[in-house]
């Protein structure tokens, strides 16, 4: 039984990606069957609940999508999305991962040595929006892996922005996002809570001299704050937005 069960493993289970005790158990493989793989070194144990194939490593799409199965909302966005889906200045060396969600949750340290990235639950948005609204995977890229769409992404960059993102590369991305979507980003912008979000993406679309960015202030004055927003971040620079 313990070999049919490990034909039907090394069968089923998905290259790169870490299993969890759900997905052993879809397989037939329950937790003392796990205990004696991992002991006669068919599987590797990562961390609690966390497993991988012998010879296996564990790939970026992979991690993301093992996180996905235990983490409300997990999502790669802002920068990163936009850079999934061509909107890049500079070619990073081994650049960090920006993944969103939901709730916070306590990612295992074994995911640093394979994958640099940063983890994030702000909330942008107001209750209205549904939370998985502009997010899909890539087009025949793992479908366990939620990408925001450009619009989204542009929002939580601003969020960044000052946050370890710098304004100047934020304008230097907006050249690339010729293909923004009216409609789909004032979606985004009329659930936008955050003052300083739709300002900056007030002022990035002015600072991309495309038709998208050109009627943005209607959102700024929705908010309803008619005084300057001023900020020093932990480098004691200041972002200031006005509200016109």
């Amino acid at each position: 039984m313990a070999s049919k069960t490990l034909q039907r493993l090394m069968e089923e289970a998905p290259r790169g990606q870490p299993l969890d005790t759900e997905m052993l158990g879809d397989m037939g493989v329950s937790p003392a069957l796990a205990t004696y793989m991992v002991k006669s070194g068919w599987l590797q144990r990562l961390s609690k609940g966390a497993y991988l194939l012998k010879g296996d490593s564990p790939s970026r799409d992979g991690i993301i999508a093992y996180l996905s199965r235990r983490v409300p909302g997990l999502h790669v966005g802002g920068k990163t999305a936009l850079d999934w889906q061509g909107v890049r200045h500079n070619i990073a060396f081994r650049a960090k991962v920006v993944l969103w969600a939901q709730k916070p949750y306590e990612i295992p340290s074994w995911v640093e040595q394979h994958m640099r990235y940063s983890f994030q639950t702000t909330n942008i948005f107001d209750n209205e929006l549904p939370c998985d609204t502009g997010l899909k995977p890539l087009p025949g890229g793992n479908p366990h892996v939620l990408v925001s769409v450009p619009e989204r992404a542009l929002l939580e960059l601003a969020s960044d922005i000052g946050k370890g993102q710098s304004l100047e590369e934020a304008i230097n991305l907006m050249p690339s996002l010729r293909n923004i979507r009216p409609a789909v980003l004032g979606q985004f912008m009329t659930h936008c809570k955050r003052v300083k979000v739709v300002r900056l993406v007030r002022d990035l679309g002015k600072s991309s001299d495309y038709p998208w960015g050109e009627d943005l202030q209607r959102y700024v004055e929705r908010l309803g704050s008619g005084t300057r927003w001023s900020n020093v971040n932990k480098d004691g620079e200041r972002l200031t937005l006005n509200p016109k």
